[in-house]
């Protein structure tokens, strides 16, 4: 038998990269996961590709940055399902690359709500669905920018991320007791859309000990080790998944 055989997950930012390696993992160890990201047509092909393979998804389009989204996320695995057992919290945004002083009001609000006030409205919705079942497993797609290290330009990205460890201590103060699992995976460079130009990724590459970044399916890994029974004892940690970024700074 699967991993999660008979589990039921949403993954946010599933279109692409990370989000999208997750949800295709996920599924191949036997959950039923509801999709999220704003582009619809690359999210179908993100289901796409996992019914090929046997899986079972459904579709969900909107702007994570809304609870209402969250909402039907929740709603739509009550629904389908009949339950929630995973939430892999993943959307995020690099926001403005500038130094702080040059970041305007706009830009940081904006930055924030990404990366932090939609995990905010992700847990507040999946954490009661939840408890219905007994508990389960809130992974928060963090970085190692603001944790471990700071970047130039990267101020407004590091404090939104940094901040979902609140987050994840908050939660497991909170619902421990109750069977809810929080944590955050904290990658490193990983070859994503977002990690820029050849030129780019061998800067971050130079970061990391082992002087490569990540493919998006080895930090699907670790995301589905804290979602999975596997990690039943671990709940307020930060796992680094960062080529020993963390280790050499």
């Amino acid at each position: 038998m699967s991993v999660l055989q008979d589990k039921v997950a949403i993954v946010t930012g599933a279109s692409s990269g990370i989000g999208r390696a997750t949800a295709q993992l996920l599924a191949a160890e036997g959950a039923a996961v509801i999709l999220n990201a704003r582009g619809l047509p690359a999210l179908e092909d993100t289901a796409d590709a996992i019914r090929k393979s046997g899986g079972t998804v459904h579709v969900v389009s909107g702007d994570a940055g809304l609870t209402e989204t969250h909402e039907h996320l929740v709603e739509i695995a009550s629904r389908e399902f009949g339950r929630l057992d995973i939430a892999i919290n993943n959307v995020g945004a690099v926001g403005p690359f500038k130094p702080l002083a040059d970041v305007s009001p706009e830009e940081w609000q904006a930055t924030v709500s990404v990366n932090l006030t939609s995990a905010f409205f992700g847990a507040r919705n999946q954490i009661p669905a939840m408890l219905k079942n007994g508990g389960g497993s809130i992974v928060f797609i963090s970085t190692f920018v603001g944790t471990s290290v700071g970047i130039p330009g990267m101020t407004a990205y590091a404090a939104s991320k940094a901040g979902l460890m609140g987050l994840v201590k908050g939660i497991t103060a909170d619902y421990g007791a109750n069977g809810i699992r929080a944590n955050a995976l904290l990658p490193g460079g990983t070859d994503t859309p977002a990690a820029g130009d050849a030129a780019q990724k061998e800067w971050a590459a130079g970061l990391h000990a082992m002087k490569r970044i990540a493919r998006p399916d080895e930090i699907a890994q670790a995301a589905m080790f804290l979602a999975s029974p596997m990690s039943s004892f671990v709940s307020g940690a930060a796992l680094f998944a960062d080529g020993g970024n963390s280790a050499v700074k």
